[in-house]
């Protein structure tokens, strides 16, 4: 298995990496047998999401199968999401296979939007921190072939404070 090692760097450099591909295979392999028996668990997803916030910064996400915030429960998985802002909409797409519609709960308030689904075969969960705020009375959701379309309205931004006069 790989090449020898004479002390020099550049055969240590590849040693190393034969290695490295050799132990990359052996799990490969595992997981293969693992998932042909039916006795792997469910796939891991991880990925990072990048958007632009409204100050034009950029936005990084987690998602995938990470730990939501305020809980830990490692058997709800986060759906892959997408936030695409349209003028004067929001629309938030979410990847939920092998749901039914029925069992699907979505939350919105303010900037925030929940979506969970909590079945014997599924678990999902997913709390969204959408850009701006929405109307709470123009969402509308849409569930076909695995994937879930909410849209939303923007709410108009509402100046507050008092006006305070220089003298």
């Amino acid at each position: 298995m790989g090449y020898r090692k004479n002390g020099d760097d550049w055969n240590d450099l590849f040693s190393s990496f034969d290695e490295d591909l050799d132990v990359m295979r052996q799990r490969m392999e595992r997981l293969m047998e693992a998932a042909m028996q039916g006795t792997g668990a469910d796939p891991l997803v991880y990925s990072p999401s990048m958007r632009t916030g409204d100050d034009g910064c950029p936005v990084v996400q987690e998602l995938g199968n990470v730990p939501q915030r305020g809980g830990s429960d490692a058997s709800c998985k986060e759906p892959l999401t997408d936030i695409v802002e349209e003028g004067d909409r929001i629309k938030v797409i979410v990847e939920l296979p092998g749901v039914d519609k029925q069992d699907i709960e979505l939350r919105s308030e303010g900037r925030e939007l929940n979506i969970s689904v909590d079945t014997e075969r599924k678990r999902f969960c997913k709390d969204l921190e959408l850009p701006c705020d929405v109307r709470g009375d123009s969402v509308a959701a849409e569930y076909r072939n695995g994937v879930l379309t909410v849209t939303m309205a923007k709410a108009p931004v509402v100046r507050k404070g008092k006006r305070i006069s220089v003298a």
